[in-house]
């Protein structure tokens, strides 16, 4: 289903001209237009989802397949040295537009880009807590 509201539907779709570099029938990989980084591009789903939590199994596993696919292809274009692989779900992890998208973030030596977290450490209380309610079947 699409959202006629939602921007990224429609850059997904072809309504809005989009410098595209890959797609298919269930993605376009475009250029972010407002990059992190030289080549930063976006994978966005042509049907809408809000985020990873409502995205569908199997396309949530095509589309690492595709990221994959195509940060090989663009690091030899490019000649960045790593990438970074960033998706947020809400408000309170950098989500700004509801619309599933997977940002691929060139990096290049001393390029200074930041992805904005601070780490701490782990305690054995969070992690006993944590492993006490997480059982996957």
């Amino acid at each position: 289903m699409r959202d006629s509201d939602c921007i990224f539907c429609k850059l997904a779709n072809g309504e809005i001209p989009t410098a595209t570099l890959y797609e298919d029938n269930d993605f376009r990989v475009i250029l972010d237009t407002n990059p992190a980084a030289k080549g930063h591009a976006l994978i966005i789903p042509k049907e809408h989802y809000r985020n990873l939590y409502d995205l569908e199994d199997d396309l949530a596993a095509k589309v690492l397949v595709l990221a994959k696919k195509m940060v090989n292809t663009l690091r030899v274009i490019l000649g960045c040295t790593g990438y970074n692989i960033v998706q947020n779900n809400e408000e309170p992890a950098g989500q700004t537009v509801f619309h599933f998208h997977l940002h691929l973030i060139p990096r290049y030596d001393n390029d200074h880009v930041g992805l904005g977290w601070h780490m701490h450490e782990l305690t054995d209380e969070e992690r006993d807590e944590i492993l006490s309610k997480v059982r996957f079947q």
